[in-house]
């Protein structure tokens, strides 16, 4: 049987598929360092098999992990996290403080998330979200250092898509972990090995002014590679960043174009997005049909203008 997708980057980070949803959709991400290993976000839980056998593959067990660290409580991002920390006996869970709650008693989080999606969904993709056990939780705020047997990891507080947000700078490689917060880059995306990024403005914490500072502090960080849960690497990292903020900018515009558009506000704003995205993937020079880009982007559509709805009514609250 052929491997879920595997990337190998030879720096001490390999990303692997979380068998989230769809093939290659959400990476999860380990920095090992001299036999002992970090977990970058979760997936769901369906993604235990997968980091059981990415262990294997690297000739390690469970008792190698130290830490799992989320970039944010989102059930993509996080949602395997109970699983996996029963998995791995040694782990630490390192959270935002304002997620690390909700992480030891995650009924809160599944109320939200079953608001959004329904209880079929909820139950489907995501199953049984395991509480973890309070005095195994770290809470990390802007600043604070996590040693992987001397590696440092340093996470960065990054609001803009969850005010429950870090990143994760890997100094030994010079890359930083973005979860959300550098937006969306698909493989299938790619041209002749040129990556298209978009910013991800879902629900219900999006912000653009927290998110382009967020950005730029990244940025000025002039790491080799950023390393995005959806999916994995990104270089040129100059260039992408500004690609994002110059898409960010767009897509805010659009919305406030739409804001007094009463019940018609939400579909004009997800069809406007899909039409300016797929103008921007023509201008890229990607040639997949118009319906395989919009059965990739649905999900993203969907979310990123409900995101963009909820913001435009903070905005007037």
């Amino acid at each position: 049987m052929e491997m879920f997708d595997w990337r190998d980057y030879g720096n001490g980070i390999v990303a692997f598929d979380a068998g989230y949803v769809r093939p290659i959709l959400a990476a999860i991400h380990m920095v090992i360092e001299n036999g002992r290993v970090a977990f970058i976000d979760t997936g769901s839980n369906d993604a235990l098999p997968n980091a059981l056998a990415a262990l294997r593959k690297l000739g390690l067990d469970e008792t190698a992990v130290d830490y799992v660290i989320l970039t944010h409580i989102h059930l993509d991002h996080a949602g395997g996290a109970g699983s996996l920390m029963q998995a791995f006996p040694n782990a630490l869970l390192v959270v935002h403080p304002r997620g690390a709650r909700h992480m030891a008693e995650p009924s809160k989080l599944v109320a939200g998330v079953t608001a959004v999606y329904g209880a079929e969904y909820v139950a489907r993709v995501y199953g049984e979200i395991l509480p973890i056990p309070a005095e195994r939780i770290i809470e990390a705020p802007d600043g604070h250092v996590v040693s992987l047997n001397g590696r440092e990891l340093r996470c960065l507080d990054t609001p803009g898509h969850a005010r429950h947000h870090i990143c994760i700078v890997d100094k030994k490689a010079n890359g930083v972990f973005t979860g959300d917060m550098f937006g969306l880059s698909y493989r299938e995306l790619d041209v002749d090995g040129r990556q298209f990024i978009f910013p991800t403005t879902t629900p219900t914490q999006f912000e653009p002014e927290e998110m382009r500072h967020s950005i730029k502090r990244l940025m000025a960080l002039q790491p080799e590679a950023m390393y995005l849960t959806h999916y994995s690497r990104v270089a040129e990292v100059q260039a992408q960043g500004a690609e994002l903020l110059r898409h960010l900018d767009a897509l805010v515009a659009l919305a406030l174009a739409e804001q007094d558009a009463g019940e018609q506000r939400h579909a004009r704003i997800k069809q406007g997005m899909a039409d300016y995205l797929l103008a921007e993937i023509r201008k890229h020079g990607c040639l997949l049909p118009e319906s395989t880009l919009l059965d990739i982007w649905a999900t993203d559509l969907e979310l990123n203008a409900q995101g963009l709805c909820v913001w435009l009514d903070g905005r007037k609250a």
